[in-house]
């Protein structure tokens, strides 16, 4: 499957590369990291990023514009995205050729090449292998695109404390430390908060409520105006009281215009089967969903209370 789109990328001019909305570290460090791969491999080439800007994550890299033209000739690929209806652009697939690059659970199978394994952590893990095994037809990696995948890796990794992370995680991510990037300006990039946000967590930490071993926190969007937060960088704050004593999993609500954003976390029971059933997808201890309504919100907390039974 490597080699078939190692073929792939050497035999198109245009490469646009797309991942997921509402980007996260791996949705941004696979896509981004993948780009720069392409580009110092083939510097001839065009090759694009696109979706739409993350402040909280600007420090990895900026979103190109690419007209819709650049397509008519493309080869596109979409990283770390499960279905069609979460890749950010939907000019996805006005390509020549498409390809999907994912560790989610393939539950959608789109594009015409399909590189889908659920036992990477990360996507960004899975273009480090595309690294190793592209040695031999002159890949290399930079301390650019190392800290590019290092990132996204620790994030699906929750900085390597997840049982995602495995051997194989370790021995990937040591390939990316080997290069000359700093780690300690990346931690102090990925973790800093503005003062809004830290007064948001704040009100997290005094509102969240404990129903059995279920951690539950609502976001109305009053609170998220009262605060000046966006409820994309509200998704910051989703670990803010996970370590509590015999919490089992938790979920986020965030009122986002006419529906409510769902995101779900656990430390053992399976959430993405509930994730599934509300609109969404995702891990199995860290999935996202939408609800439609507080009524909803309701019937998804129950279920996790099941789950945690």
């Amino acid at each position: 499957m490597i080699e078939d789109i190692q073929v792939k990328i050497k035999e198109f001019k245009t490469i646009i590369i797309h991942r997921h909305e509402r980007p996260d570290p791996d949705a941004l460090g696979s896509q981004l990291g993948l780009a720069r791969v392409i580009k110092e491999r083939f510097p001839e080439k065009k090759v694009f990023v696109v979706g739409e800007e993350e402040p909280s994550l600007a420090f990895l890299g900026e979103m190109d514009q690419v007209s819709d033209r650049e397509y008519e000739q493309a080869l596109v690929i979409v990283c770390d995205t499960a279905n069609t209806e979460r890749v950010d652009d939907k000019r996805f697939n006005q390509g020549m050729c498409l390809i999907k690059i994912d560790h989610h659970p393939n539950e959608e199978p789109y594009g015409d090449i399909v590189w889908v394994d659920p036992s990477y952590s990360s996507t960004s893990e899975m273009i480090v292998e595309f690294l190793v095994q592209g040695e031999k037809n002159g890949y290399n990696l930079s301390s650019e695109s190392a800290l590019l995948l290092y990132a996204g890796i620790v994030g699906d990794t929750g900085r390597f404390r997840y049982n995602n992370t495995t051997a194989e995680t370790l021995r990937r991510t040591s390939l990316l430390v080997k290069q000359t990037f700093d780690q300690t300006a990346f931690y102090s990039n990925l973790h800093k908060k503005d003062l809004k946000m830290t007064r948001l967590q704040g009100y997290v930490l005094q509102h969240f409520l404990i129903v059995g071993q279920v951690g539950v926190m609502r976001l109305t969007a009053e609170v998220l105006r009262q605060f000046q937060v966006t409820s994309n960088e509200s998704s910051q704050l989703v670990n803010t009281f996970s370590d509590v004593e015999g919490l089992k999993a938790w979920v986020f609500f965030v009122e986002d215009e006419d529906r409510i954003r769902v995101r779900l976390r656990s430390k053992g029971p399976i959430i993405n089967g509930i994730a599934a059933e509300h609109h969404g997808g995702g891990h199995p201890m860290a999935a996202g969903a939408t609800a439609y309504s507080w009524d909803e919100t309701e019937e998804i907390v129950s279920k996790l209370i099941m789950i945690c039974q």
